[in-house]
């Protein structure tokens, strides 16, 4: 039974969103540059699916940030590209769906794309966070974009969706640049 109550404390009680740019001549030293713009450098990084857990609480960056110790292990969502091409766009994205009853989990989704502007990239993540839901609810054919906020409804069945996305152009030659977006869990 022991385990089963460890598991059950596993549940991520609070979720920050952060974005990050870097750059590096190495490719491991421009994620890691974009890691420590993101804010999330000093801890121990476990990349986990796209379940947004029941009755999670969003904080901001700021917040979540406060409850963390360095070279604590931490569960996310993390969307990364990375590019040495001169002149190329790159984006990262991280999706987010969340339904009304909370009692129900939601999506993250995460992507990545070249040659494609942040507003599209961001726009696209959240839709597939919003399919992902839906389907998952059996309302996939219900699923409609209000025009003017720009959010995805289903019939009042979701609560929220909104996504981070991070963008940038390889400014230099023989120099990476990569970008990040993450959902940061905290348990």
């Amino acid at each position: 039974m022991q385990s089963g109550t460890k598991m059950q404390n596993m549940v991520p009680k609070k979720i920050f969103f952060t974005k990050g740019i870097g750059r590096h001549k190495s490719q491991l030293g421009s994620f890691e540059n974009a890691l420590r713009d993101a804010g999330i450098a000093r801890f121990n990084l476990v990349e986990v699916s796209s379940i947004f857990p029941p009755y999670a609480e969003i904080v901001d960056r700021e917040e979540g940030l406060k409850e963390l110790k360095s070279g604590q292990i931490l569960f996310l969502v993390l969307a990364r590209n990375s590019s040495n091409e001169l002149n190329r766009l790159i984006t990262a994205s991280i999706g987010l769906a969340i339904p009304r009853n909370r009692e129900n989990y939601g999506y993250l989704s995460e992507y990545h794309t070249y040659g494609e502007p942040p507003e599209k990239a961001g726009a696209f993540a959240e839709s597939l966070a919003a399919e992902m839901l839906s389907s998952t609810l059996g309302l996939d054919n219900y699923l409609i974009k209000d025009e003017n906020t720009g959010r995805f409804r289903l019939n009042d069945a979701i609560l929220l969706t909104s996504n981070v996305t991070s963008s940038a152009v390889v400014e230099k030659e023989n120099e990476w640049t990569t970008v990040v977006a993450a959902a940061v869990m905290i348990i």
